[in-house]
């Protein structure tokens, strides 16, 4: 089963070193990785997408939120409460006869050109990783040439923030 972990740490030297030698520690191979700065850059949100496959997730869990620099801990796949996206931006071979039904499948995606070059065009698509695989696969055969992904970011729905309970 694949569990999505999100946790809300200091913004500190040697954190993300800490949770990522945790998950490894433990012997969970890290699918998706995302880190960024929330709330003024004193805090980061840790999003980490991991299967757990022989091992405990539970057991991982806690013992994240042990850590030093840990403030709150949720494992995502335990509800079906929330929201993950990720982004890819993606540099598909393209010329005049292509373009147009490229920009078409970007469209479809909700996708968005943000680099057009004579033999190239480069394109941002957000959405939930069943939307992502599939925009891949619609625009792979066009001829893939560079690839980025995030990797999940995931928040809880309907609670009230942190704080406010």
């Amino acid at each position: 089963m694949k569990h999505t972990i999100s946790a809300l740490v200091e913004n500190k030297f040697g954190v993300l070193a800490r949770v990522a030698g945790m998950f490894s520690g433990r012997g969970f191979n890290i699918e998706t990785l995302n880190v960024g700065p929330v709330e003024g850059g004193k805090f980061s949100r840790i999003t980490v997408t991991v299967r757990d496959g022989n091992h405990s997730v539970d057991q991982c869990v806690k013992q994240l939120s042990r850590l030093v620099n840990v403030i709150e801990v949720k494992d995502f796949s335990s509800s079906s409460a929330f929201v993950a996206r990720e982004l890819v931006m993606v540099k598909v071979k393209a010329n005049s006869q292509t373009r147009a039904n490229i920009v078409e499948i970007a469209d479809l995606f909700r996708g968005k050109v943000i680099d057009v070059e004579p033999d190239s065009l480069i394109i941002e698509c957000t959405g939930n990783p069943n939307k992502i695989l599939a925009f891949l696969n619609m625009i792979e055969p066009f001829g893939l040439l560079e690839m980025a992904r995030t990797g999940n970011v995931a928040l809880e729905r309907g609670k009230l923030a942190r704080g406010d309970d």
